[in-house]
């Protein structure tokens, strides 16, 4: 039945067919018979129609460089496809990478703004920062920092941390941060740790950011405790610098596996801000822990020989060591004996060294010390002064800016340091011409001098001896007083070479031929 049903359809295709077959003309018909125009096909279309086709398959090109943009097809009525090209981003075209690298070839001024173009600028340019300050510390928390900066190496803690008051006009200043405070504001100790968050939130803050920077290079950061140390120390192993305010004891038990950090600022005691204390204790972990530290400053810290001593013979790379505001026992300047290989020596803003220093038969120099800095210090006591220079013996250059107390006889315990060779005075105005010579002219090794600000040192009482010494220095930088004149008989000593300088070009232009004779005339 179903075979019956379905043989007249297929009789109607056949016939259908044969109908369609015959009625293509054949080539052996009669050429003056009418020919019926044959359909036209995709090939004609393809081989005839090659213009529009070329628009076609640039339009699909642009397409799939642009999602969002509109490419008009061929047919449609608007603006040639020329013009709407112009209006693609062509940046486009580079990937990321190569678009990063331009980006860095920029200055920072320029490379800064590169975030307003896109949001895909946005995120590049944010791959690129590698320092920031960050000044609210919930925008860490949030992880928006890290999404935001995903390569960052130094990051600084310590403006985030404190709760200032970002809409008062007052400011709070000192060397070592600032910040905005309230009118009620007090600066006695114990009232400035209240605007400081607490330990638990800074904990959770460094926690934080060692998991998302464990390529981290410097960190600075104020309060927590050693719980935050210790997980920045286990996931950034790269950690060389590290700059700790409010430190104690306790803070410093967790800097033991920073294993490869380099340079290391501790902040304890800050009138007015916080009065954190760093002992011998302190000391002591910090040298069993940090064995390749390179540079150490201590700001605020209290402690004694012990604690010097310890770190001289732990930390044996340490090259450079800052003593800033120090609160230190008795004796400590002879365990700088132990630090073999201590170069740089700077202390700062400190109102007394070491009044109790000991016998001189227990100090002795450091070896290899060549550079003693000291700058807005008191040096009001002999014995100080004293032990200070016996301890720095060794020392060929020499620093010395505004420090109180520092008198002629103070100043002669500096012939102690037998190899000198460069000297800086700025802003001693109570040395005098006689203080100076009595000391440089002791030190065969002395090749510069630089006198600036010393207003007791006058020109007037130089000897024949100091202006023969100075005459043959390879460096020379003589402003002892900005209102005195250089007499006529150190000409040849090239002090005030700088200002002959330059109203010798002065001289040159204007008045060249009177100068010469003058100057022929002053040599005779």
């Amino acid at each position: 039945m179903g075979y019956a049903n379905q043989r007249p359809q297929s009789v109607l295709f056949g016939a259908e067919r044969r109908s369609s077959i015959s009625s293509v003309p054949s080539p052996q018909t009669n050429p003056n018979s009418p020919v019926k125009k044959r359909t036209p096909c995709w090939s004609d279309v393809w081989l005839k129609n090659t213009k529009s086709l070329e628009h076609v398959i640039v339009a699909m090109q642009l397409q799939s460089l642009s999602k969002d943009s509109h490419i008009p097809t061929p047919n449609s009525k608007t603006k040639p496809l020329l013009a709407n090209f112009c209006k693609i981003d062509r940046t486009l075209l580079l990937s990321d990478e190569l678009l990063l690298r331009i980006l860095s070839k920029l200055p920072g001024s320029q490379r800064n703004s590169t975030f307003l173009v896109c949001k895909r600028w946005l995120n590049l340019q944010g791959r690129l920062v590698r320092s920031l300050r960050v000044m609210d510390l919930n925008f860490l928390l949030s992880g928006r920092l890290i999404l935001r900066f995903p390569n960052l190496n130094r990051v600084d803690l310590v403006s985030g941390s404190l709760m200032s008051s970002r809409n008062s006009g007052i400011l709070l200043s000192n060397r070592i941060l600032s910040m905005h405070v309230d009118p009620w504001f007090l600066p006695i100790p114990g009232v400035g740790e209240e605007n400081i968050l607490d330990n638990m939130v800074i904990d959770r803050g460094l926690k934080t950011l060692a998991n998302g920077c464990p390529n981290l290079r410097k960190l600075a950061f104020i309060g927590g405790s050693e719980l935050g140390l210790l997980s920045v120390a286990e996931e950034c192993e790269t950690l060389q610098e590290l700059e700790l305010h409010k430190c104690n004891d306790n803070l410093l038990r967790g800097i033991a596996a920073c294993e490869n950090l380099q340079i290391l600022k501790l902040v304890g005691n800050v009138d007015g801000l916080s009065s954190s204390v760093v002992t011998d204790i302190g000391l002591t972990i910090l040298a069993q822990g940090c064995k390749r530290l390179v540079k150490l400053e201590l700001n605020g810290c209290e402690g004694s020989f012990d604690g010097i001593k310890a770190i001289g013979q732990c930390c044996q790379m340490l090259e450079e060591l800052t003593l800033c505001d120090h609160r230190m026992d008795n004796g400590w300047l002879a365990g700088l004996s132990y630090c073999e290989n201590l170069k740089t020596l700077r202390i700062m803003s400190c109102r007394k060294i070491d009044p109790n220093p000991g016998p001189d038969e227990y100090l002795s120099p450091c070896p290899a010390l060549e550079r003693l800095h000291l700058q807005n210090c008191q040096l009001r006591d002999r014995n100080s002064a004293k032990a200070l220079f016996i301890a720095c013996g060794a020392a060929r250059e020499i620093f010395i800016s505004d420090c109180w107390g520092l008198v002629d006889g103070i100043f002669s315990f500096a012939s102690h340091c037998w190899r000198v060779k460069f000297l800086s005075l700025e802003g001693c105005s109570l040395l005098t011409t006689e203080g100076l010579e009595s000391v440089i002219l002791q030190w065969n090794e002395l090749q510069s001098l630089r006198v600036v600000s010393c207003k007791n040192i006058k020109e007037s009482s130089i000897s024949p001896a100091l202006s023969s010494l100075v005459s043959i220095l390879k460096d020379l930088k003589w402003r002892p007083d900005t209102k005195s004149l250089l007499p006529s008989s150190l000409i040849g000593t090239h002090m005030g070479k700088k200002g002959g300088r330059f109203f010798k070009k002065t001289w040159d232009i204007k008045v060249r031929p009177v100068v010469h004779d003058h100057t022929s005339a002053r040599h005779t």
